[in-house]
């Protein structure tokens, strides 16, 4: 082992253990620092309010539909593309939750105010209605959408009151997407990148139950069951694929964790993942060659998903307990190098990694 890699050993170490301090915020056993929270929100903070550059993944109709991301899509116009500005609205609320005293508080809660207002959120729905757009951000940028109004749900403060009030239109119309599109998917998507059906189907889950909508939790644990419930062997050998930001083994474990009951899903996962059982299983991470590419840079994404799948396996299910050290593996090889200058990266990484550091 060389000497670079040794401090660079050490370097990770000693980052690692700033994320267990005794000034840390505890939410649901998590723990993260102040000082790391104001890290990550640095970043959506730097992009929401950048148009350019952007990736609208646009079906037109006719030259009258050519506009600016603003102008199409003025509540979440920034950070490269829609779901990435969704997310990251997201991940601001959340840290306001956790940490209502940090430096940047004011001018997060600014930002929200500016982004979420009934006229902003009615251009963004009437998107949503484009003849040609029936399956734009199916189901990714849906899945998001939910999340940050399951957020602002349970956030105790009148800002967030007034938030889900504002956002409820594109939530209302985001659900019937799922009711029209659901029935009629006949296979699940089972990609590394936004398709994926189990990440939709997880973080509609949480809505739905988080909000009471109980005929959108039955659609979706009936349709998981459907997709899912007889799947054993998930061939972990080919993961990763060479631009995946999600494990789609993990991500429907992931899934399966919340749909089906302990004993249940105990069974189901010696059947899908039987290797993770043993105490000795170790994965290593997805090592990222390009960091300025915003398509290899996605397996950042990756390590941070898949850290969290683990995790989340882990805290379950005690006899997995052993998956804790391969889930920091994946967090401390990616962790320091989400703010490493490259837009790539920058405009969505800080989300995955608090996800997985939520579940630490």
């Amino acid at each position: 082992m060389t000497k670079k890699t040794l401090w660079a050993i050490a370097g990770v170490m000693v980052l690692a253990l700033g994320l267990v301090k005794v000034t840390a915020a505890q939410h649901n056993g998590a723990l993260l620092t102040s000082e790391e929270a104001e890290r990550l929100a640095a970043l959506p903070l730097k992009c929401l309010e950048q148009e350019y550059p952007n990736k609208l993944s646009q079906t037109l109709g006719s030259a009258a539909e050519l506009a600016g991301p603003r102008e199409l899509h003025p509540a979440f116009c920034g950070c490269f593309d829609w779901h990435s500005a969704v997310h990251g609205h997201w991940m601001l609320v959340r840290l306001l939750k956790l940490f209502p005293g940090m430096p940047s508080a004011p001018l997060i809660r600014e930002k929200l105010v500016a982004s979420i207002t009934p006229e902003k959120i009615a251009i963004e729905a009437d998107y949503f209605r484009r003849p040609l757009e029936k399956s734009w951000e199916r189901t990714y940028g849906w899945a998001w959408l939910l999340k940050l109004s399951e957020e602002l749900h349970t956030w105790d403060d009148p800002l967030g009151r007034q938030l889900e009030k504002n956002l409820e239109p594109l939530t209302r119309l985001i659900t019937s997407l799922y009711f029209n599109f659901l029935p009629r998917l006949v296979y699940p998507v089972r990609v590394g990148e936004h398709p994926n059906t189990a990440f939709g189907l997880s973080f509609a889950l949480d809505y739905a139950r988080t909000c009471g909508h109980d005929s959108l939790e039955s659609l979706i644990l009936q349709r998981s069951r459907d997709f899912y419930a007889t799947d054993s062997g998930c061939p972990l050998t080919w993961e990763p694929g060479g631009t995946d930001f999600f494990s789609p083994c993990f991500e429907e474990a992931s899934l399966m964790l919340r749909v089906l009951p302990r004993e249940e899903f105990r069974k189901w996962l010696s059947a899908f993942l039987p290797a993770l059982s043993s105490p000795g299983f170790r994965l290593e991470a997805a090592r990222v060659s390009d960091r300025s590419d915003g398509k290899l840079v996605h397996l950042d994404g990756f390590n941070f998903s898949r850290a969290r799948v683990l995790l989340e396996i882990a805290s379950l299910l005690p006899e997995y307990g052993h998956l804790k050290n391969t889930a920091l593996e994946h967090i401390r090889y990616s962790l320091p190098v989400i703010t490493d200058g490259s837009y790539e990266g920058e405009h969505w990484l800080a989300t995955f990694a608090l996800l997985a550091l939520m579940k630490v």
